[in-house]
Parts: structure tokens; C-alpha cells; sequence
């Protein structure tokens, strides 16, 4: 409804390439930003964004529980500077969701209480308090101001300021179950990058010389990707070379793999091939309306399409909330109070016709309410607009957000709290108990939680634990595994650690800070990985005694097992994750919900080999040629050397690649063994050669360009792109930077110490004989062609007999050098000063080169090669509040899936919405239909012979076991040896097990579980859920 902002298209050639990391050409060496901090971030924002937001000042107007959220998420990203303002002093209401202050702070002010903390979490952003009157030159003296702990409705006189005064106003509201959140940044506004997506880039195989052009791409993708009114640049184009210089040209789709460019393209050369076709991000330009106008007639972003016309709705509430408490003592409603809830209702219909009255009265019940998860929810989005008003990056919000959780509380309001149960009761969980009321706390309280991970979602969830009282009462408990250490990348997002932890076990340091939150969390910290190995750590017992599990995991195998053990104990689970601006939430719940498993993403794409080796078109496959080479010189080089050392049968125990591996172990024994590091110099010269000179010269030797394929069609074309042979040049830095980062691994390898920066490596370069190169005939290179043809010839095994034999009298004895070890190094992306990701870089874009492939600097090569995720403090908080609404409605035991919320977030855009959980699939057998949470149970109080166990089962179920097994053992089947399933039928379960599979029992196990086949009473087969059987602790 109402009039969005409008926006504009602008053509700024250069503004519109600088925030997509690919595109991106900043120094890698920024002075002003420290990148092992920043990392994650960095590969979200890209450099050039986070530069702008490191010209920004920021205001923060309230220091409540969503106020100091939203400090901790701007503080992370990384502002120039921060100020907060608050006049008001700390309350117990504040304590349910303020995590830097504490019972012992009533009646400080907040701001004061809490500015230390906030300022140990980035050293490089000054944050200072304010108190007093919030004059007009301090909003004007900031580029963004945020406005908590006010109705929204209020505060259209300080809008009219900030925006006459091109400051970026932003407000927000956390009333309960309630949020709400405006936007306005001004006429004009600029965004850089609308969605932040990497641009879509195609490998060109025709452009007519037509008006407009007709560009024609390959099909290796199902569609080109482009839609009409995107803008393209062109790159690498042979003949047709003006067009690589013409700028970005709007797109119009004429099929899948075709388009048009507006370009007369009838005067240029002709189109020989190669080259490349990228989508290029304009600059929008967006006007934003004043809040006086915008409230009248608001655009506001739905979220829950299952809550038609609740936005509009609540945008009607909260100027009622406004009202009535403007007309009641500047107090809100009471909690509760049926009085104040029938006059919001009323108040509410002079702004809204139609008025859902439930809805309003909910609102007026919590309004006092103060929820951790609120706070995270609404203070994760706010600090994600702050992002984008001090960047450019991302579209910002058009204007208003409303959000409730109303499906936490009952939706019978005899069922809700009591009037009195829901008034303060002195303590830090009153902004809660004003919600849900003091019983329910007890039994919040009384949770034994488990959080799987203590990393950036890990840190959320036990703070927010902490605030919810979750495991705080006598027989609560919150236990929190992770096996990593602190480094200085986590600072950015898990907000918990500090310098100082660097190096500390994260579970252990999470643990230790979240009770200094709340001195009565019962927590207890482990280092150990949740998984098959460590089930005598997470026994039987330690499950069953679990309330609730969350996961706070970066693995999808990890997660996959977790999942599984929660569906075996029957136990609810909370997952989550992340990846940049996008986010998810999933509830699974016992007999209600599908599990996490039940749904797989597909796999990721995997690129081939022979594209890896020999046809690169793409800098990814570049970035990963590389990597392999780092891996396979520095690292399984020196392995297979220091294993022939070491190991007696190791040629003996060598596959088909013994020749490959005898090769490797000669080289770095015998032929370039070094001494000193000008060697190692030597050596990283001639391996340049090697691998961009000769190797090319090989490849074109065996595929010559004019090549046509048995079809007819030229070999080098579409994906296929013809390489040029480097010639070494020690006056391009380039070339340098290979030789110099391979010479210093190569070094290390051999303990060999490296030069002082002021090395002569050219003087040393110049004096190199590099041999002369004639490729061979007989080479075989593999092609996607030859594999379909069946063509690839065998390899001459008496050649390799006598390669290797001859390989083998050259190479010493592993006597002769005893005590003598390689140095065997492991590939770490994040320390600038080890040569690693120096090498990736200049080895990939070496390779580039040959292919014509536009190189990446550092940062990207970094990111692809270390396979960093990107991440967002403001994605991981808002998304652990998501996830934490569902805690409340689990402990209601609500048994309406449709009331539970699975989330999808991607706050780049922004977009939010939810869907309810999908059922868990059913199968029958018999009459009796089940799904991934049933099973059969047989516990008899003691262990009992395995034809009782059968015998039993088949006469309480009416089926009859053809097969039982346990793992991947046979322990009884029809068709089995007759004496031998007669010996075991006589033993007690657990005996018989043990008998066939070989294996002891988990000190504390106490369970069995029986895949087993079953037939009816006609004989058909019968699907039928697993066995349980328990052979002690009875």
C-alpha cells in the first residue's frame, strides 16, 4: 500500500564496478583497514564498501536491550566512530535483554554502565556516551542516527532535522512480541550494489555487427542469466575489440543463450572469438518520503505471507501505542490489563477501518515486555540499514518493517498470564516475565540446553540463553561444545572473545563470558566434537536428560549427525545458519516436523578435472589449479619423501602412480635438492617456465589451434580457450611474485633461512640458463572429446617399468639420509607473512594469463582458495532471535506445526519471510502409519535371549522377523546357518551382538538398535520402523 520510494538508474561507469569483490582492483595492502579482522566481513561488503563505512559517525539514541544490540553489530562492522545517547538508568526490565549490564547497575545509567564493554569490541571504532538534552548539533554532527526506546510516531520532528541536514535516520521499536523498524536516507540516496550477488558472467560465442548487436553465449549454463534493462561489459573479445571498451550496455533477452546490446556494432571488426560477457551493477538512486509523510502513507515489507493485511495492522498499533501512552502518564499499557488493552483497541481504529482486535489486545498485553530475541531480531536488521546507509551496498529497507511473534504466546487467552503473574517481580528477568509471566520463567529456567558450537552463532545463542534465563534455575543446565581456538578472524562476529582470547579454547571463553552476563547460568563448557567417535561422551544418558539442542555449526555433516541423534532421542532442535546477508532458521520437533536430513541441497558442482588441467575458462579454475599445486609440492611432495624415509614397504605398496611419485621424491632428493636459497630461487624460475611456458607449448603441440574436432567444429572455442606460452619477465612483477613466494616455500621445505627484504632475486634471475623446450610426440593429454570417443590409450607400462628402475638406482637409500625430514607444510589462508595465499595468487593468475582470463588480486584469491564463508555479525544475531521466538512456543508444547516458523533472510535485499515446518513423511504397515520418529521398543527389565526378544516382538506386533541387523551384521535370518542362528538364538541379546559383530559395548550404552524385515500374516513384506532394544541400566 502507499507510495514506495522512488528510485532511479544512473550510469556511473566507475561507481557501478566498485563494490563487487571480483571486480574490485583496491590494494591489497590497505593501511586503514586490517583485513584478519575484517575477513569474513570483507568477502560480504567487498573493500571498497567498508572504506566508506569507516567514514561514517554513528548515533545510537537509547541504550536498552535493542539499543545495545544494535551498538555491538555496528561496533563489529566497523563505523569510524560511535556515540551513544542515553538519559535513562538501568531497570530490572532492562536486564532481560541489556547483556552488558546487571543487577548490581540499578539506577546507573546505562550508557555509562555499558561504554567499556562496547568499547573492547573493536579497537579501531572510538565509542563515546552523550546525556542531556539530544540537540539539533548533535544529530547534525553524525551521518546516521538511530532512534530506540521511542515510539517511531514520535519522532517526525527530529526525521525533519536529519533530513535536512543529509543525515540518514533510522528507528526502531521492540514492544514485546511486537518490532517495528523506518527507514529514511534522504533524496537521492545511492546504492552501489543492489543484492551484492556476484555478477553473472558468460563466455562468449558470437557478436553480429548489427545495430543493436546480437550476442550469442555458450550453453554451458541453462540460461545466460541477464534480464532486460541489466547492463554487460565486455572483455577479452578478439576482432570485435571495440566493443571491450564500450562501456556498460544495456541488455535485452532474446532467448536463453542470446541477447542484445544497444550498441551499433556494424562498423566494427568482426567477432573471431574468445572473450567474455559480465553483468555490470548500475548505481540506483533512491528517494526516500519524510516520516511525517510516510507514516500517512507507508510501503512496508511483508514477511509472514501467512498474516495477510497484520503490517498494515500493526503500522495502525503502534501510533495507538503512541497515544495512549502520551495520554497516560507517559506509561504503557499494563501487562495484561483487559482495561488498557479494549483502549488501544479503541485507539487503533481511528488509524485502521478493519481491526483485528486479538492481534491489538496482544500488543497491549506485552508492551512492557523486554525479549532478548526481539532485541536480537530487530537490532540485526537495524544495524544491517545502518551498514547500508554508511556503504551504498545493498537496498535498503522501503521504509517500514512490522514484525510480531504472536504465535509464541497461546492463542486462547485463558491460557495466557495472569495479571498478577505477570507483574515485576524484582528480578533480571522482568521484561520477560511481563510477556510469559513468572511461572513459565520457572520453567525456562529449568531447561538443560545443549548448544552444538561456540562460534558466531554460538556466541548468540548463549548470550541470548543468558538473557531468557535458560538454564539458570536449580535444575537447569546449558552445555556448549567446540574443539577450535580464537583467532583474530572470530572477532568480527563472535562477539564474546577479545584479543586477549586469542589462542583460548572457544568453549571455554563463550562459557566464562556468558555467565559474567548472567551469574546464574549453569554452564558447562566441553571441547569435544559431537560425532561417532565421542559417543562415550555423549552418551545414552547425556541425551536423554536434554531438553533442547541447537545447532551452531559451519558443517553439514556435523549438523547431518546431530540431526540424527536428536531424531534417535526424540529430543527438539533448533538449526540454524548463515552465509553473508543470507540467513535460515529450521524447528524440528518430535512426531510434528520433517527432520533436518529430511531434506538435502544438492551437491555443489564439482569442476572437471580436464578443465582443472588443461581447458580453464574461469578464474575459479585457475584459483583451484593453483591450490592443487600448493598442495601437491609443498605438501604431498615432502609427504611421500619423508615416507619413503620412513616407511620400509613403501615403494612396494605404491599404485599405478609409482612412476609420478619416484619422480617427485628424485626431484626433491636428488636432481633440485638446495643448499642455499639462491637454488630455491633457480628452482621457482625454472618451474614458472615449466608449467606457463612448457606445458602450454605441449598442449598447443597436441591441439594445435587450427585443430577441428571429428564433428568438424574447431577444437579451441566456447569453453575450450586457446592458451598462449609466457615468457618469463623479471621486470613484471607478476612473474617476480611466483619466483619469489615458490622460493620461499621451497626454502622452508629444506629449513633453508630466507634473505633480508633487499634479496637481488633479478640479479640472480639473469644469470639462470633456462634449458630450450621442444615439445614431444606420444604425450597424452585427456579431453572431455577423447574420454566420449574412447580414445585415451593406455599408458607404456615397460617404459614406466624402466623409468621407475632407474628412478629407484638414483635416489638414496633411506639408510644414507636417517635422520634427515622434510619440512611438510600445511596450507593456512589467514597469516599475510607465510607465503601462501602469495603463492595461490600469482600461480593462478600465471595461469590466467595463458588463458586470456581476467586475474584476481589477493582478497578474492584468498577467499576462494581458503573457501572462507562470508559472514555478517548482523545476518548471524538476527537470526539466532528468529530461532529463539521458537524456544518459548516449544515449552508451551504447542501441537499446531502451522504455529511454528521455519525463517528465510536475506537482508541485502531485504527480505524476510517465513513458512511453517514440513511433517515428517509417513509409511504403513498393517493399519498403523509411521514416520522417522517411530520405532519399535523392547525393554523387559533385563537381557533376554535373542528368540525371546523375536518371539515377543512377534506376538505383541502380529508381525514376523525374517532378518534382524545391527550395523551392517546379519544377527538372525531365515535363510542363515541353521546351527549357528540356533547357538545365538539361545543367547541373551547382548551376547549375540557382541558374537557377530566383533565389537565391545560404550561403557555407558544401554541401547541396541535392529534394522529389521518383517512380514505380514499373508507373507508380504511389511515396512516397518526400527527396533530398540535396552540390555541394561534398567
Amino acid at each position: 500500500m502507499g507510495c514506495a520510494a522512488s528510485v532511479q538508474i544512473i550510469n556511473k561507469t566507475e561507481q557501478s564496478k566498485q563494490d563487487t569483490m571480483s571486480q574490485s582492483q583496491s590494494s591489497d595492502k590497505n593501511s586503514e583497514m586490517d583485513e584478519n579482522l575484517y575477513s569474513r566481513q570483507m568477502y560480504v561488503l567487498g573493500v571498497d564498501a567498508m572504506k566508506r563505512m569507516q567514514q561514517s559517525n554513528v548515533l545510537i539514541v537509547g541504550l536498552g536491550g535493542l539499543g545495545v544490540e544494535i551498538a555491538k553489530n555496528v561496533i563489529l562492522t566497523g563505523v569510524k566512530s560511535v556515540t551513544i545517547h542515553d538519559d535513562k538508568q538501568v531497570s530490572f526490565a532492562d536486564l532481560s535483554s541489556q547483556f552488558y549490564l546487571s543487577e548490581k547497575d540499578v539506577g546507573k545509567n546505562r550508557a555509562e554502565v555499558s561504554v567499556t564493554q562496547l568499547k573492547e569490541l573493536n579497537s579501531y571504532v572510538p565509542v563515546k556516551t552523550l546525556s542531556g538534552e539530544l540537540t539539533d548539533d548533535i544529530l547534525t554532527s553524525h551521518n546516521v542516527v538511530v532512534f530506540t526506546d521511542h515510539h517511531i510516531a514520535s519522532l517526525a520532528e527530529k526525521n525533519e532535522v536529519c533530513r535536512r541536514n543529509g543525515v540518514k535516520f533510522i528507528a526502531a521499536e521492540s514492544r514485546g512480541v511486537f518490532g517495528s523498524l523506518f527507514c529514511d536516507f534522504g533524496v537521492g540516496f545511492e546504492v552501489y550494489d543492489a543484492d551484492g550477488e556476484t555478477p553473472i558472467q558468460n563466455i562468449v560465442t558470437n557478436i553480429t555487427n548489427d545495430n543493436p548487436a546480437v550476442v550469442s553465449v555458450h550453453d554451458e549454463k541453462a540460461i545466460h542469466g541477464y534480464y532486460d534493462g541489466d547492463y554487460v561489459t565486455f572483455d577479452s573479445i578478439e576482432g570485435m575489440t571495440e566493443i571491450n571498451q564500450a562501456g556498460p550496455l544495456k541488455v535485452k533477452s532474446t532467448g536463453k543463450h542470446t541477447f542484445t546490446v544497444d550498441i551499433d556494432a556494424t562498423k566494427f571488426g568482426t567477432y573471431h572469438g574468445s572473450g567474455y560477457v559480465k553483468q555490470s551493477k548500475q548505481v540506483q538512486k533512491i528517494d526516500y518520503l519524510p516520516l511525517s509523510e510516510s507514516i500517512k502513507n507507508p510501503t512496508i515489507i511483508d514477511t509472514d505471507f501467512a498474516k495477510f493485511g497484520r503490517p498494515q495492522l500493526l503500522h495502525a498499533a503502534f501510533q495507538a501505542l503512541n497515544d495512549f501512552q502520551k495520554s497516560n502518564n507517559n506509561q504503557l499499557p499494563a501487562s495484561y490489563d483487559r482495561k488498557d488493552a479494549d483502549r488501544l483497541v479503541e485507539l487503533t481504529k481511528s488509524y485502521a477501518e478493519e481491526v483485528d482486535e486479538r492481534v491489538v489486545r496482544y500488543l497491549s498485553y506485552t508492551a512492557r515486555g523486554n525479549l532478548s530475541p526481539m532485541a536480537a531480531f530487530v537490532g540485526g536488521v537495524a544495524a544491517q540499514e545502518v551498514q547500508k546507509a554508511t556503504s551504498g551496498k545493498f537496498t535498503p529497507l522501503n521504509q517500514w518493517m512490522h514484525f510480531d511473534s504472536l504465535e509464541s504466546l497461546p492463542s486462547d487467552e485463558s491460557q495466557l498470564p495472569s495479571p498478577q503473574d505477570a507483574q515485576p517481580q524484582g528480578t533480571r528477568y522482568d521484561g520477560q516475565i511481563a510477556v510469559f509471566g513468572s511461572a513459565y520463567q520457572q520453567l525456562l529456567m529449568n531447561q538443560k540446553v545443549f548448544i552444538v558450537g561456540a562460534g558466531a552463532l554460538g556466541c548468540e545463542y548463549i548470550k541470548s540463553f543468558a538473557m531468557m534465563g535458560i538454564g539458570c534455575g536449580p535444575q537447569g543446565k546449558v552445555f556448549i561444545t567446540d574443539m577450535d581456538n580464537i583467532e583474530i578472524s572470530n572477532l568480527n562476529r563472535q562477539f564474546l572473545f577479545r584479543k586477549k582470547h586469542v589462542g583460548k579454547l572457544k568453549s571455554t571463553v563463550a562459557a566464562e563470558v556468558a555467565k559474567e552476563m548472567n551469574h546464574s547460568l549453569n554452564v558447562i563448557a566441553l571441547q569435544d566434537k559431537v560425532a561417532p567417535q565421542t559417543e562415550d561422551v555423549f552418551d545414552d544418558d547425556f541425551w536423554e536428560n536434554l531438553n533442547l539442542i541447537t545447532n551452531a555449526l559451519d558443517n553439514v555433516q556435523a549438523r547431518l549427525y546431530v540431526d540424527q541423534r536428536c531424531v534417535y532421542y526424540r529430543k527438539p532442535l533448533l538449526e540454524a545458519g548463515t552465509l553473508g546477508t543470507k540467513g535460515n532458521t529450521q524447528v524440528v520437533i518430535p512426531f510434528l516436523t520433517e527432520s533436518y536430513g529430511s531434506t538435502r541441497d544438492p551437491p555443489e558442482k564439482e569442476i572437471p578435472i580436464c578443465t582443472l588441467k588443461n581447458f580453464p575458462n574461469a578464474i575459479e579454475h585457475t584459483i583451484q589449479w593453483s591450490r592443487d599445486l600448493f598442495e601437491g609440492m609443498f605438501n604431498k611432495a615432502p609427504s611421500d619423501v619423508n615416507t619413503y624415509l620412513t616407511k620400509a614397504d613403501f615403494v612396494q605398496e605404491m599404485d599405478q602412480q609409482k612412476r609420478t611419485i619416484l619422480e617427485g621424491i628424485y626431484e626433491n632428493l636428488v636432481s633440485s635438492k638446495p643448499v642455499n636459497f639462491e637454488e630455491c630461487v633457480v628452482w621457482a624460475r625454472l618451474k614458472f617456465e615449466q608449467l606457463y611456458n612448457n606445458q602450454i607449448l605441449q598442449l598447443l603441440y597436441n591441439f594445435p589451434l587450427d585443430m577441428t574436432t571429428s564433428s568438424g567444429t574447431k577444437f579451441w572455442g566456447g569453453p575450450k580457450r586457446a592458451p598462449t606460452a609466457l615468457t618469463f619477465d623479471g621486470n613484471d612483477q607478476a612473474h617476480l611474485d611466483f619466483v619469489i613466494s615458490a622460493a620461499h616455500l621451497r626454502a622452508n621445505l629444506y629449513n633453508i633461512q630466507a634473505p633480508t627484504a633487499d634479496y637481488d632475486y633479478k640479479k640472480v634471475l639473469n644469470n639462470i640458463t633456462v634449458p630450450e623446450f621442444t615439445p614431444k610426440s606420444g604425450v597424452k593429454i585427456e579431453t572431455e572429446e577423447k574420454k566420449k570417443e574412447g580414445d585415451s590409450a593406455p599408458a607404456d607400462n615397460d617404459d614406466d617399468d624402466q623409468v621407475v628402475n632407474e628412478l629407484l638406482a638414483s635416489i638414496p637409500k633411506p639408510s644414507e639420509l636417517s635422520n634427515w625430514r622434510l619440512n611438510v607444510i600445511e596450507f593456512e589462508k589467514d597469516d599475510d607473512t607465510n607465503h601462501h595465499i602469495d603463492f595461490v595468487t600469482a600461480a593462478s593468475n600465471m595461469r590466467a594469463r595463458n588463458y586470456k582470463i581476467p586475474e584476481a588480486n589477493k582478497h578474492t584469491t584468498k577467499g576462494i582458495a581458503g573457501k572462507i564463508i562470508p559472514a555478517m555479525v548482523t545476518t548471524t544475531a538476527l537470526v539466532t532471535g528468529l530461532a529463539s521466538f521458537e524456544i518459548y512456543k516449544l515449552l508451551y508444547k504447542f501441537d499446531n506445526v502451522e504455529l511454528y516458523k521455519n525463517a528465510f533472510v536475506n537482508i541485502a535485499l531485504p527480505f524476510v519471510t517465513f513458512g511453517e515446518p514440513g511433517v515428517p513423511a509417513k509409511s504403513k504397515y498393517l493399519d498403523k502409519e509411521w514416520s522417522l520418529w517411530d520405532r519399535f521398543e523392547i525393554n523387559k527389565g533385563k537381557d533376554i535371549t535373542l528368540k525371546e526378544l523375536k518371539e515377543s516382538f512377534e506376538k505383541e506386533h502380529n508381525l514376523e522377523i525374517s532378518m534382524m541387523s545391527a550395523g551392517t551384521a546379519v544377527i538372525y535370518s531365515f535363510f542363515g546357518n541353521k546351527k549357528k542362528i540356533a547357538e545365538r538364538m539361545a543367547m541373551p541379546v547382548s551376547e549375540a551382538v557382541k558374537d557377530v559383530t566383533k565389537t565391545e559395548y560404550l561403557p555407558k550404552q544401554k541401547y541396541i538398535s535392529f534394522e529389521i524385515c518383517c512380514n505380514d500374516q499373508e507373507g508380504e513384506d511389511a515396512d516397518v520402523p526400527y527396533l530398540r532394544y535396552q540390555f541394561k541400566n534398567f
